[in-house]
């Protein structure tokens, strides 16, 4: 008798879902609200987030859940330390802050989601072909409180390009190009963006080249940085592009209860395809790489999600 075979991620998957749905709140009751950072208008982040939250909602019923726009990784630690919101989205890089790879006590990983790449956007026929020719020339760095801003600064900085920097988020820094009153905007996101794949549609624009600059990152600080490529057809006829990599983790308090959070870090795989919809690198979130959070240590409610995962 024929049988299909199974795959190792269907199998996880599989078990991924059994561990959730026995998973209750029964020893201890859910928030009475549980706010995600996400992102600025244009995001990535804003849009999986947005997912994210609504998935949550179902699985945690009694709970509110909502999603909280913002400008990202830097600002939305901020937010998960002030205790202002429970749940953050941010990249690696920013997680680790400073080059001592030391992440805030307070703060705990429920997973790596995917992984955002750093995009240098300029007008199609701007001379700027690679990120030295930036200097003396106004460039959004993000918006304040952004991982763009941070990881932009921190390229710019080990390169020694001196930029006019100006910082807006994703949607206003495509207008702002369209407008010309800025030569070029960093950003830092997963792919498709759409601040990106809007601005096509009314406004030619090409991607600059930065291998160079991943290896100047990769060298500089070992752990977050990979180099990558943007493929091809991720924004209509723009060819593929080397570029820098960054994994992107969802966050939690300390402090936020186990069964919460383990409720919390099944939803993220068993509802994955949902969250992903329309985001091809997203749709990479599987539970082989989840646990990957590097130097930030796992909740220990996610460390028993993945633990009756794997059984």
């Amino acid at each position: 008798m024929f049988r299909h075979p199974v795959s190792r991620r269907a199998v996880l998957l599989g078990a991924a879902a059994a561990a959730l749905s026995g998973c209750t709140l029964g020893r201890q009751p859910g928030p009475a609200e549980l706010v995600l950072a996400t992102g600025p208008e244009g995001a990535v982040f804003r849009e999986i987030g947005a997912a994210l939250a609504d998935a949550l909602a179902r699985h945690l019923p009694d709970t509110r859940v909502r999603a909280r726009p913002s400008s990202a990784s830097v600002q939305n630690q901020q937010l998960l330390v002030s205790g202002a919101v429970q749940l953050a989205l941010s990249s690696l890089d920013a997680v680790l802050n400073t080059d001592n790879s030391s992440p805030d006590p307070g703060i705990r990983a429920v997973a790596r989601l995917y992984d955002s790449f750093l995009h240098l956007v300029v007008p199609a026929g701007s001379p700027i072909r690679a990120l030295a020719d930036l200097a003396g020339r106004t460039v959004s760095l993000g918006a304040t409180g952004s991982g763009t801003e941070f990881t932009g600064t921190r390229l710019l900085r080990l390169l020694g390009v001196q930029v006019n920097g100006v910082r807006l988020n994703q949607a206003d820094s495509s207008a702002a190009l369209e407008a010309g009153r800025i030569e070029a905007f960093l950003t830092l996101t997963g792919i498709p963006t759409p601040a990106i794949t809007g601005l096509l549609d009314r406004f030619p624009v090409r991607l600059v080249p930065l291998s160079h600059e991943a290896e100047t990152l990769a060298g500089a600080v070992s752990g977050p940085y990979l180099p990558a490529t943007i493929p091809t057809t991720t924004y209509g006829d723009l060819p593929p592009c080397p570029t820098v990599a960054v994994p992107n983790l969802l966050l939690v308090r300390a402090d936020l209860p186990d069964d919460v959070v383990e409720v919390v870090t099944g939803t993220v795989f068993t509802e994955s395809a949902r969250i992903a919809a329309g985001h091809p690198e997203a749709s990479r979130i599987n539970v082989r790489t989840g646990i990957a959070t590097g130097p930030v240590p796992l909740h220990p409610g996610a460390q028993r999600w993945f633990r009756n995962a794997k059984r």
